[in-house]
């Protein structure tokens, strides 16, 4: 799954399009390696992204092209929070 879609889908960002510019910015990396927006997010996949100051740190759990709004944080699940 791209990464854009990933973050839209997990509700971690809003927009898909917004989701494109972070990724476009260089704030968001998948295990270490600086990550676009069409980069492809696999189940084990570790992101790391920036949100100004905040850096959130998370583990793909699973993949779906569409999730209810309560079932969006199963996707993923947060290791660390700066």
């Amino acid at each position: 799954m791209r990464l854009d879609k990933f973050l839209k889908v997990s509700r971690l960002i809003k927009r898909r399009t917004l989701a494109k510019e972070v990724a476009d910015q260089g704030r968001i990396t998948i295990n270490g390696n600086q990550a676009k927006a069409a980069s492809i997010v696999s189940v084990g996949d570790e992101l790391v992204i920036q949100f100004g100051q905040k850096q959130l740190t998370i583990e793909v759990e699973s993949l779906r092209e569409t999730v209810k709004k309560d079932e969006a944080a199963s996707l993923y699940t947060v290791k660390k929070e700066e």
